[in-house]
């Protein structure tokens, strides 16, 4: 797990959408969650692959937008912004495997071919019946 210092994070509460009743209108329990990417000190290829990620949650300015309104609580969206933020920082951490290019032997080469020759020899048999 990713540790994401308290200075790059800024909070702010809204007005949440939702179930709440009166309560949502009166409330600002919607959790906004702005991180400062460039203050975790990813290396370039997990900065990439954070962008990628997040998409349209990033903005040009480097700054990772989180907006958590699930529950009717500010603690509950405020812990769900912050469990979202490391899965996402987390999943950037990961490096994805290479691919390792593979070559199909002669023989699978040459079924192939055999294949398709007795599908070709098939559908040449089906043309115009002639009567001559």
């Amino acid at each position: 797990m990713a540790e994401i210092p308290e200075s790059a994070i800024r909070e702010k509460f809204l007005a949440g959408t939702g179930p709440g009743g009166q309560n949502v209108n009166k409330v600002a329990t919607a959790c906004q969650l702005r991180v400062d990417v460039y203050a975790l000190g990813l290396d370039p290829d997990a900065y990439r692959r954070l962008k990628t990620l997040a998409g349209s949650r990033m903005t040009s300015e480097g700054e990772l937008v989180i907006l958590a309104r699930r529950f009717r609580t500010q603690e509950a969206n405020r812990a769900d912004a912050r469990q979202r933020l490391n899965d996402l920082v987390d999943a950037a951490l990961v490096r994805p495997e290479r691919r390792i290019k593979t070559k199909p032997s002669k023989a699978a080469k040459a079924r192939r071919i055999d294949s398709k020759k007795a599908r070709s020899s098939v559908k040449a048999g089906r043309g115009r019946v002639s009567f001559d």
